[in-house]
């Protein structure tokens, strides 16, 4: 399943990042690809080792986190460091799929979902849509800045040339306690469910039965 989060940056926050992104340092995006997809990538990353960075990867796993809907559909147990990738004119990401496992050590994660942030606005530049493959054909996705994509890590995606300006974008992955994608699909509708029902009114013997069954199903399925 994937999700569009809307508005996970507020226009104060995405001009934080912008700034913060201007002093930093770029280089080849190829360093942090697999093996089979690094011939594949052409763009430029924030350097990864400067506390900067960290610190603006930091601020955008607190703001997933705060979505109203983030929680409910990635269950997310873990995160993976935030890259903060740059598209200029001819720059591009050829058709993959993420590695299963990404990280060393004790910072190794199952790559269950992936999200990318958009973080310019779309009339800013031309190309640069993240095209995703489905059973429904390919999803051209092209989202205004502050708002983000949740998608299955294992698709394969690509990340269309960019033709005029320059794109923006914070992208990582998580390893969700609940695996399995249509166990968490149903979750998610659960829970939106029972949000839909508090807000109309339903009764609490009806809401707390809701709860139970939410709950009994985590215990069930989540790996922890």
């Amino acid at each position: 399943m994937s999700l569009i989060l809307q508005s996970v940056f507020s226009p104060e926050d995405l001009a934080r990042v912008r700034a913060e992104l201007e002093a930093c340092a770029w280089s080849p995006g190829k360093a942090t690809a697999g093996a089979t997809a690094r011939a594949l990538k052409e763009n430029l990353q924030a350097g990864g080792e400067d506390p900067r960075v960290a610190a603006l990867g930091r601020f955008v796993h607190e703001a997933l986190q705060r979505h109203p809907l983030f929680e409910i559909a990635a269950r997310p147990a873990r995160f993976s460091r935030v890259l903060f990738s740059r598209y200029e004119p001819g720059m591009s990401y050829g058709a993959h799929t993420d590695d299963a496992l990404m990280g060393q050590g004790d910072a190794r994660l199952r790559t269950d979902l992936a999200f990318t942030l958009f973080l310019t606005e779309s009339s800013a530049y031309e190309g640069g849509a993240l095209v995703v493959q489905s059973a429904l054909g390919e999803q051209d996705i092209r989202l205004e800045a502050g708002d983000a994509i949740l998608y299955p890590a294992g698709s394969i995606h690509q990340v269309a040339p960019v033709t005029r300006g320059v794109r923006l974008a914070a992208v990582g992955w998580i390893q969700s306690l609940v695996p399995d994608a249509a166990r968490r699909e149903t979750l998610f509708d659960l829970s939106v469910l029972r949000a839909d029902l508090g807000q109309g009114g339903a009764g609490r013997d009806v809401l707390v039965r809701l709860d139970k069954s939410i709950s009994n199903l985590l215990r069930i399925w989540a790996q922890l």
